[in-house]
């Protein structure tokens, strides 16, 4: 019983904001995981996990079957579910891949706007551990047991100012990286036709063009990070 009040201490624990320059060194902290190519194709995979996170929870609720999901080295991943193949939860499922980043960012942003840090890295790894059980294959395993590792690292063992900065830093990184992810979209649509990414997917069953769906894509995931950014007070 007493681990669960200190448990439920911690997550409703409110943190005192940080100060200004270190919030901007922090961002520009997660800006340069985002646009450092070395540094993006390792900090990727935690993009892809949110991405097919989106779609599995999507999937869960819009009524279909979740079969699975596979996260790949080369930072792709695949959501399997069942049901029908048209119709609105099958656009709903493709819709939320790439806003689900965005989404949880401007969701984290809110947090940290309240002080409630540590509550956002205890639901990032209950997050985790549900996304978990829904890995079909061993480098999936393996990314999301890092990405969970490191989080619960920061979590039990860092200092409120730690722990505040790791949750900014993850904040920041989800929604500059959605953005990044809807570029290189159009850039690999761009390179070939015909492919099966979700613009695409979108584009065979509502027959508007698959660039009109990378431009709905990207304009969530900008909306979210301006808003985002008046949430935790930054200049628009």
């Amino acid at each position: 019983m007493d681990g669960l009040v200190d448990l439920w201490g911690q997550l409703s624990a409110r943190n005192e904001p940080l100060p200004a320059i270190t919030a901007w060194l922090t961002i520009a902290a997660a800006a340069v995981l985002v646009l450092v190519p070395a540094a993006w194709r390792v900090t990727r995979h935690v993009i892809t996990i949110a991405h097919e996170g989106g779609h599995a929870v999507v999937a869960t609720v819009s009524g279909r079957r979740l079969g699975g999901i596979r996260l790949h080295s080369d930072t792709s991943g695949l959501t399997v579910s069942s049901g029908r193949p048209r119709g609105p939860g099958m656009v709903l499922t493709l819709l939320a891949g790439y806003t689900a980043p965005a989404l949880l960012g401007l969701g984290a942003a809110r947090m940290l706007s309240l002080g409630y840090d540590i509550g956002l890295l205890w639901l990032s790894l209950a997050a985790l551990a549900l996304l978990l059980v829904q890995i079909r294959n061993w480098f999936g395993l393996w990314s999301v047991l890092v990405t969970a590792g490191l989080v619960f690292g920061i979590t039990w063992f860092g200092t409120p100012p730690v722990q505040s900065i790791f949750a900014l830093l993850i904040t920041a990184f989800l929604l500059l990286g959605a953005v990044r992810t809807v570029v290189e979209l159009q850039r690999s649509r761009s390179r070939s036709r015909g492919t099966a990414s979700d613009a695409d997917q979108l584009a065979r069953l509502t027959h508007i063009p698959g660039v009109v769906w990378v431009a709905v894509f990207f304009t969530a995931t900008i909306a979210c990070a301006g808003f985002a950014g008046r949430l935790l007070g930054l200049p628009a």
